[in-house]
């Protein structure tokens, strides 16, 4: 007797798609039935359409990692048939989540009929709460508001319980958390309230636990914390400016999970977070070669580098940003992030600047593949490279505001919250290549427990519909994990092993490494020489990465010259470097010692928009003239006095040292 052929992986998913296709047509069939439909009936659907998604994302999950080679059996058009798959469970999805808003549609109805009947006396501005990116949304919240009322009392009457700082008093007595002088009229001199016992400092150790995200947040929210001495300055610095904040907060001038900023604080600590570090060569432990900067003979220029961590992030948006008060005045909205394993910063930190409108006010959107004109602060998408092996390792995002205060013209960096994301689960796979939702965390990293604003609290109490309603409305941060293809691959493995930054300077970047590479190891006449090297470009480009006008400026003057050049002269690389180094020296080593352009300062909006309009003249000179020449020479064209640090680059100086 013949043994049974064994079926193959992709027919084991093909009847496990048919079998779910038949119990989403089920569940629609089932939902039809409006007038039998009651509260409890349509909680019962809704849950399993939630069980549905996950069964189909697993399907797709494990479609996504079929392979023709791992068959049993050769299979005609392998990947036609993957695809037609793919379409199918994405029709399921759709369908499902379809479904899902129609039930929720009607437990609003129902919600809000309640409501009106329990709540006469509610104020228009009550139901005007939250700014949604569409009406639907706004009704919803405004509706979860008014059937969510008694359960928010009960939950004020357990924070002020557990945490005397974060809730909002009742009482007539009050505590100060910091010493406040009178500034103008109006304003009062308080002390803080002092108790020989101290304060008691465990007040989130018995708060609930935060409602789980599931496959959105990836795992991996909770943060060590920190010993090591750099990370005590930052404690120490960020404890100095926590009086301010206090007081910011004691005023309801901003939330109270609100904090100075973390990543901004390591950034003033010195270099060694910021990008012009990572972007330099690391010598090996030895010091006596180049750790991850080596030459090929065989392309004639530098090698390329794998890391263990190298793909694209695109920054989407953040939703349910709590607002400042109207005392201080937002000056920039931007996202820190920077590789973290729950211990330590293992990358530099990288900056990207959100767009507001005030339409959407608690709304924070991102440009992704920024082009032309667009700043480059304002990228949203970027690479990300690692070769960490820590089991822990991952992205830790910040999202933050510089303010300014309005009584003091005081100036200040503040975290509207936090999220770390693992990159690797329990058993060392890398997480999937999509699009997550993160919630984000108030406080710091080294805090736990800390929401951003309490008085959304994540606790939800009643029935799923509502828990979900009470999630709709946390801050959140939306980001997409993409893949490599070939070729982005090829460009990211020439960049150091670790670092983070804009995909629209990528090829800037790539041209300083190979520059690097020349003048280190195919021509420097013994590579045992620590002298200085003459050379602007070298000693100049990382200035670059802490001014991005200055780094839009290179994007600009490079985009106009390549577009000239022909097809033939784009595939030679060297003819490229060398047209790379005209255009550096014509653009930036001029700019970057004129004394008609200010200091660049961050998020002062005069500051930027004086240093554009000096870049965006010098760059039409040299458009109209045919290069710089004529600008260096004249009268008009006044710069600082030379100094040898603009021609020469210092290797002992500039090198990353491995004390591993």
């Amino acid at each position: 007797m013949l043994a049974r052929r064994q079926s193959n992986r992709l027919q084991a998913l093909q009847r496990r798609s048919q079998e779910l296709k038949l119990q989403v047509g089920s569940l629609l069939s089932e939902s039809q039935l409006k007038e039998a439909l009651d509260a409890s009936k349509r909680r019962n659907i809704y849950q399993r359409c939630i069980q549905l998604k996950q069964a189909i994302d697993e399907n797709k999950n494990a479609l996504q990692k079929l392979n023709k080679a791992d068959e049993t059996a050769p299979i005609g058009n392998y990947n036609q048939k993957k695809e037609e798959e793919h379409s199918l469970l994405d029709k399921l999805t759709h369908q499902l989540q379809e479904l899902a808003v129609s039930i929720s549609r009607e437990n609003i109805t129902e919600i809000r009929a309640l409501t009106e009947r329990e709540e006469d006396n509610k104020s228009a501005d009550e139901e005007e709460e939250a700014e949604e990116e569409d009406e639907e949304e706004e009704e919803e919240e405004e509706s979860e508001e008014g059937s969510g009322e008694e359960e928010e009392t009960e939950e004020e009457e357990e924070e002020k319980q557990e945490n005397e700082s974060h809730h909002q008093a009742t009482s007539k007595e009050y505590i100060a958390v910091g010493d406040f002088t009178a500034q103008q009229a109006g304003d009062l001199t308080f002390k803080p309230y002092n108790k020989e016992e101290g304060q008691d400092t465990s007040e989130e150790e018995d708060s609930e636990e935060d409602v789980e995200v599931g496959e959105q947040t990836a795992g991996g929210e909770e943060v060590k914390q920190r010993t090591d001495s750099h990370w005590s300055a930052v404690q120490k610095a960020i404890s100095e400016q926590i009086n301010t904040v206090d007081v910011l907060t004691t005023m309801g001038a901003i939330p109270a999970g609100f904090r100075p900023s973390t990543l901004f604080q390591l950034l003033e600590e010195g270099n060694q977070f910021r990008a012009s570090y990572f972007l330099q060569p690391e010598l090996t432990p030895s010091q006596l070669a180049f750790r991850d900067l080596m030459w090929d003979a065989k392309t004639g220029t530098i090698r390329s580098r794998p890391s263990r961590v190298s793909f694209i992030l695109t920054l989407w948006s953040c939703k349910m940003i709590p607002l400042p008060g109207t005392s201080i005045q937002v000056l920039s909205r931007h996202v820190r992030l920077c590789i973290f394993d729950g211990n330590k910063v293992l990358s530099n930190i990288h900056t990207v600047r959100a767009t507001w409108q005030s339409k959407k006010p608690k709304t924070w959107t991102f440009s992704p593949q920024v082009t032309g004109i667009l700043p480059c602060l304002l990228d949203g998408d970027c690479f990300i490279r690692s070769n960490s092996s820590s089991p822990d390792l991952g992205i830790l995002f910040e999202l933050g505001i510089s303010y300014i205060r309005n009584s003091t013209g005081e100036r200040g960096e503040l975290s509207c919250g936090w999220v770390f994301l693992k990159l690797f689960d329990a058993s060392g796979i890398p997480i999937p290549a999509k699009t997550y939702e993160l919630f984000l965390n108030g406080g710091t990293p080294y805090e736990k427990g800390v929401e951003v604003d309490p008085s959304v609290s994540r606790r939800a109490y009643g029935s799923v519909f509502h828990q979900m309603m009470t999630m709709r409305r946390q801050p959140q941060l939306l980001v997409k994990l993409r893949s490599l293809n070939r070729r982005s691959r090829d460009l990211l493995s020439l960049l150091p092993e670790t670092l983070i930054g804009s995909m629209c300077t990528i090829h800037l970047l790539i041209f300083y490494r190979q520059i690097l590479g020349d003048v280190l190891l195919k021509d420097r006449t013994s590579m045992q020489s620590a002298d200085l090297i003459s050379n602007p470009v070298l000693a100049t480009f990382p200035k670059l990465l802490e001014q991005p006008d200055m780094m839009d400026a290179l994007r600009s003057s490079w985009a106009e010259k390549e577009s000239t050049l022909k097809r033939s002269e784009k595939r030679d690389k060297e003819f490229l470097k060398a047209m790379f180094l005209l255009v550096y020296h014509d653009c930036v080593v001029p700019l970057l010692h004129s004394t008609l352009l200010p200091p660049f300062r961050w998020a002062e909006e005069e500051t930027e928009a004086a240093r554009w309009k000096v870049i965006a003249d010098f760059l039409k000179q040299n458009q109209e003239n045919g290069g710089a020449l004529q600008a260096l020479l004249s009268p008009d064209g006044v710069h600082e006095p030379f100094d040898i640090s603009e021609q020469t680059y210092d290797l002992l100086g500039e090198i990353r040292k491995n004390v591993a």
